[in-house]
């Protein structure tokens, strides 16, 4: 298998444990990221997250309130050098969030890193998303 092969199949483990957690179980997010101090993560809500306590609490808050899941990146482009690579794309889906729809795209990066043979995620940041802004925004109002 080739660096590139590896790194394209870090990022389907990666979406699939992000639709995992759109229908409710973060329990995924622990096989990919690389659970160092060094970690971050910006997410469409707006906030950030350092070292990977916070983004798994960010991932698993996240589950609480997901259900019925769909997430792809679509438009991927993948960078490789050395140890390290990164994608951008536009993630898009649907999911509900305590049963509220709610219908996004928007751009991301995702990086990786290799630690021996294995790729790790080690960054995740995707653009603000005024729809699931406004639904998180009318569920603590309520």
């Amino acid at each position: 298998m080739s660096t590139e092969d590896d790194v394209q199949a870090i990022s389907r483990r990666f979406y699939a444990a992000l639709n995992r957690m759109a229908n409710g179980d973060a329990a995924a997010m622990e096989e990919v990221w690389s659970h160092g101090e060094a970690v971050t993560a910006m997410h469409p809500i707006g906030d950030r997250q350092i070292g990977w306590g916070a983004v798994r609490e960010s991932f698993e808050a996240f589950a609480r309130v997901a259900s019925e899941g769909q997430i792809e990146l679509k438009d991927r482009l993948v960078r490789i050098e050395g140890n390290m690579a990164y994608e951008v794309g536009l993630e898009s889906g649907t999911f509900k969030l305590a049963g509220e729809a709610v219908t996004f795209e928007h751009r991301v990066t995702n990086i990786y890193r290799r630690v021996e043979e294995a790729w790790e995620v080690v960054h995740h940041h995707a653009d603000l998303s005024p729809a699931i802004l406004e639904v998180l925004d009318r569920l603590r109002a309520a």
